[in-house]
This record gives C-alpha cells, structure tokens and sequence, in this order.
C-alpha cells in the first residue's frame, strides 16, 4: 500500500524519493533479521505470546505512523511494522506444527497452501487498496488502518488460538542468554550488512564485505558455542536438504521480484503504458497464482511444482527476449502468465519441504530463516534492476533482463534436477 503514498509524504516532508525510499528499505531489513529472531522468542516463550506481542507492535506502529510530526516518526513505525509482522510466519508455522502433531496428521499441505494464498490475495489487493486509501483520507490512512487491522486480529487471536503451554513462558536461563541476545546482534551485522551491499552494487559500498563476512564468521563461532543458540549451525549444517531449500527459496524470489519489478517499469517508461493498465496486466497473476497454490497444496505435490517453477522462469525469460515495446496487451499477459505459474507452483512446493526438512523444535526459527532468503531475493532484485535499466527502462534493458532470468531459471532447475532429497509428495 505505501507505494501509492510517497509522493504525498514527500511533499507534506519535504523529502526527495531517495529519503522517502528508506521507508521501504527500513521495513525490509528489519523484517529480514527480526523474522527468525521471533521464531527464536517463541520456542521460549510460546507462539501464541509471541505472535500476540508482535500484534501490538503493530498496534503502537499504527498510532506512531497516523500521529507523526516529522518523517522520522515514519520511519520509526516502519521499522515497527516490520518488526511486529515478523512474528507473524514463524508463530504460524510453530502453531501449525502443534496442532498437526497433536492430532496425529502428516504435512497439513492445504494449510499451507492457505499461506502461499493470502501472499497472493494481499499482493492483488494492496496496491488498489492503497490507491484508495490515499485518495479518499490522505497517505496518513496508510498507517492509520493497521490499528483496526491489529485490533481485529488481537480479538481473533484471543478467541481462536489455544493459549501456549505454561512450561513455554519459563526460560531455564537468564533472558539475555536464553534469548541469545549476542547471537542475535551478531546476525543483525551481518544481514545489514548483506542487505546494505546487495542494495547498492551500482556503486557497491566494498567495505560492507569483509565486515559482512567477520560478523558471519564471529556469528557461527559464538552460535557452535552458545547453550541457547538463535540459529543452530550444527543442525543447518549438517542440514544441506534445508540449505538448498533456502537457496531456492532466495533465487525464485530473486526472480520473481526481479522480474515482476523490472516489467512493471519498464510497461510503463517504454510501452508508455498507465499505471493503471499495468496493474490489470500484472492482476491475471495473481489470479493464475492463487488457482494453482490451491490445486498444488490440495494433493501435496513438492517435487514437479519446484521443476515446473524453474522451467516456467526460464520460459518467461525466453518470451521476454521475443517482446518489445510495441508488443501487443494479449502477449504482455501471456508473459505474465508463466511469470504466475513460476509464482503459484513454487510457493506451497518450497514452504513443504521446509516443513518435512525440519523437527518440530526448529520449525519457528527455520521459518523465519526462510524468509529472511526471500528478502535477501528482493533486495537483490530491486539493485539488480537499478544496474540492468540504467537511467531508463528501455527494450534493450528490458532483453538483457530476460537473460538474468534465464539465468535463474537454469540455476533453479539444476539444483532442483540434482537435489534427490526433495519428497514427491508432502504426505508421503
């Protein structure tokens, strides 16, 4: 939704679209380091709290953002938006992995299809949702509807979770060492440091590296020493079915994004197309994406899904190729349509093999693991764009995007052709 509201909050701030942009990179990076920190919280103290915690998090960003006198008011709820909704996946997973082992069940995949889904319906709906919100109330309206948001779900939370074990709210340690508070500043350096280069590399800050790289370092020496640890590195060591999940993970976002992004500007810099017109293109997507995450997760399927992903990014990337800016309005939804089929297949098929990959102790860090590699996709993208396009979005630009994502693709299908761990099917 914030998309539709940055030009108003630059001019009532005076702030240029580079400042105004921080609002969107602030979210992602707290988002991409707090998101495996709230799965860590709710191993410890229960993911029914945790998630409620996060809830009002959200609740005082709302207030923080509709209320604020200056721009770094929005930043700070930003930041607090991110971190509120982090605890959302990690609790989810946790809780869902409960339930499905108190009644006995094997991979609820319908469920989790249900998440791959509400990413679809909120893509679809945010930005027009936005859009209207802006024009009826102003872009205050853009935080302001996060409290009724947090209040209704505080109230169905209370109402239709059940309430977390007692032994999950009692730490056998002192907090700061239960929590691994070291550990997690020492991930916090080193993905801000990741996500600082990744957004830059047109004119890449190289400094980040090696600082990058000595926090990593430091970060799996105290993690194999820690009595708590935030990530488990023997375990996602020894682990290598999950670290190719999490490579998967990271390189079909770094695909989608790059080249849902990269279409979208450049339908509108070199089709000369409205806003409006790409966002009808763009909504076929969304829709071909939801059938196919419900038809996917309604018989389990993991393996041909993750085949069918990297082949349709590889098929996008072809047809991209063929396109120009006098391409016609079917052939641009056509294009879209595989670019849905890659989006839909791979959305459930990713989330069950994290799931049967890993035990029911390390199911809410590991989650939020997972998404920390689809932000480090997205930033990855938006920079890759930055380079590829130049000052303008043009065909050429728009080609050598095709060959990135071919690139990808091919990347996608090998490690998935070779990777013999992957279930067939998620029940079985």
């Amino acid at each position: 939704m914030l998309a539709t509201g940055l030009v108003g909050i630059g001019v009532d701030f005076h702030t240029g679209p580079g400042q105004t942009a921080t609002l969107i990179s602030v979210l992602y990076l707290c988002s991409a380091v707090m998101q495996p920190t709230m799965g860590k919280l709710s191993t410890l103290f229960g993911p029914r709290r945790v998630f409620l915690a996060g809830i009002l998090i959200l609740l005082a960003a709302g207030v923080v953002g509709t209320a604020a006198p200056s721009f770094g008011f929005l930043v700070v709820s930003r930041a607090l938006i991110g971190i509120g909704t982090s605890a959302a996946y990690p609790t989810a997973m946790s809780l869902v992995r409960s339930r499905a082992e108190s009644m006995g069940m094997g991979v609820p995949s319908r469920v989790l299809g249900n998440f791959s889904i509400a990413s679809q319906v909120t893509t679809v709906v945010g930005l027009p949702l936005g859009g209207v919100l802006t024009g009826a109330f102003g872009w205050r309206a853009l935080f302001f509807v996060n409290i009724p948001l947090a209040l209704v779900t505080l109230v169905a939370t209370y109402v239709g979770v059940a309430k977390d074990t007692p032994s999950a709210a009692r730490p056998r340690m002192r907090l700061f060492t239960a929590v691994d508070g070291v550990g997690i500043l020492l991930f916090a350096g080193t993905i801000t440091s990741l996500l600082l280069f990744l957004s830059n590399l047109a004119a890449p800050p190289w400094w980040l590296l090696p600082v990058g790289a000595a926090l990593g370092a430091l970060l799996v020496l105290w993690e194999r020493r820690s009595p708590s640890p935030l990530i488990d590195v023997r375990m996602l060591g020894a682990n290598r079915p999950l670290q190719r999940t999490y490579l998967r993970q990271m390189l079909v976002g770094l695909g989608i994004y790059l080249s849902l992004y990269g279409t979208s500007q450049w339908m509108e810099q070199s089709a000369h197309l409205t806003p409006t017109a790409v966002g009808l293109i763009l909504l076929p997507l969304s829709g071909l994406s939801i059938v196919i995450a419900r038809v996917v997760s309604g018989r389990g399927w993991v393996r041909v899904p993750l085949l069918v992903t990297a082949a349709a990014l590889l098929l996008t990337g072809g047809v991209m190729l063929l396109i120009t800016s006098q391409s016609t309005v079917p052939v641009l939804i056509g294009m879209t349509l595989l670019l849905g089929c890659a989006n839909g297949f791979s959305g459930f098929a990713n989330q069950a093999a994290l799931y049967v990959q890993t035990t029911a102790a390390d199911i809410a860090v590991a989650s939020g693991l997972y998404r920390t590699f689809s932000y480090i996709g997205a930033i990855f993208s938006s920079s890759l764009i930055g380079i590829v396009f130049g000052a303008s979005a043009t065909d050429a630009g728009f080609h050598a995007l095709a060959w990135v994502l071919g690139a990808i693709g091919l990347a996608s299908l090998l490690l998935t052709v070779l990777d013999r761990r992957i279930p067939v099917n998620a029940n079985r």
